[in-house]
């Protein structure tokens, strides 16, 4: 039996950004489930403030060089890469000079939120799939962390859904208390469509507030963990999907099982 393969997509990783609940599982999570037997793939956004050279980047000249539409502009994709020895983990990073050049994270100097963070999201959700694809690595299960990937289970539920690399994956969303004041551009829901995506499929969307975007992620998805301990009020009455509730610093066994659990549960109902 060939090897599962988890693809996982988090806004944040250390040691590239300072620590966090979603940075430390983001590090620690796919090498234990790659030390568990699994074959893993991790991504993330290429802030301008995580330093190239200390970490050793470099461009992935065959994966980068694609133009992705938002919004009615060009955005070139550029793909870099890095390793994390200790864990002999590869890390994917997901750039462009228009959204990932400046030297902060999610917010400028004065704390306030980067007004183009709608589009930021879009370009890194879909800059990964199309990455992916180019890679041409089929994962059994994507696991997506922070709501920067909130489109990703309804892009695969839509426009890839027919793509032969993604139409058997699975897709599981972590709800953290990643949580921003206000909402995203009103016009997110808008930008968001693509080939594939209607009006109807982005309904969730139209007000993105970080509960919003996260409902409509975890709807979009096949299962569900509660990443935080007081995240579970933010899917309260999604009901009808495998739920893992918060497992603390020891989930690295659970989330194994949940990964289990859910592509068990489409082979059943496949069959």
């Amino acid at each position: 039996m060939s090897k599962k393969r988890i693809l996982y997509i988090s806004q944040e990783i250390t040691p590239y950004l300072p620590e966090s609940e979603i940075a430390n599982v983001g590090r620690n999570l796919p090498q234990n489930i790659q030390e568990k037997g699994k074959e893993i793939r991790t991504f993330m956004p290429k802030f301008g403030c995580i330093n190239e050279r200390r970490n050793q980047l470099h461009e992935v000249i065959r994966l980068s060089g694609m133009n992705l539409i938002i919004d009615d502009n060009d955005h070139p994709l550029i793909i870099k890469v890095a390793s994390i020895q200790p864990a002999r983990m590869q890390v994917y990073f997901i750039d462009n000079e228009d959204y990932f050049q400046r030297k902060a994270i999610l917010k400028d100097g004065n704390g306030k939120f980067f007004d183009d963070n709608d589009e930021r999201a879009i370009f890194f959700c879909r800059g990964v799939l199309e990455t992916v694809k180019k890679l041409g690595w089929a994962p059994d299960l994507i696991h997506c962390h922070g709501w920067m990937t909130s489109l990703i289970p309804l892009y695969l539920k839509t426009s890839y859904k027919d793509e032969p690399l993604f139409e058997n994956s699975k897709v599981v969303t972590s709800v953290y208390n990643d949580c921003f004041s206000g909402s995203l551009d009103k016009s997110f829901a808008k930008k968001a469509i693509m080939d594939g995506v209607t009006t109807d499929d982005v309904e969730q969307f139209i007000d993105p507030s970080h509960t919003n975007l996260c409902r409509a992620a975890a709807s979009w998805s096949d299962g569900i963990i509660i990443g935080s301990e007081e995240s579970s009020k933010i899917v309260e009455g999604l009901d009808g999907k495998p739920i893992l509730d918060f497992q603390g610093e020891d989930y690295a066994d659970a989330y194994s099982d949940f990964y289990d659990e859910v592509l068990m549960t489409e082979e059943v109902l496949a069959e």
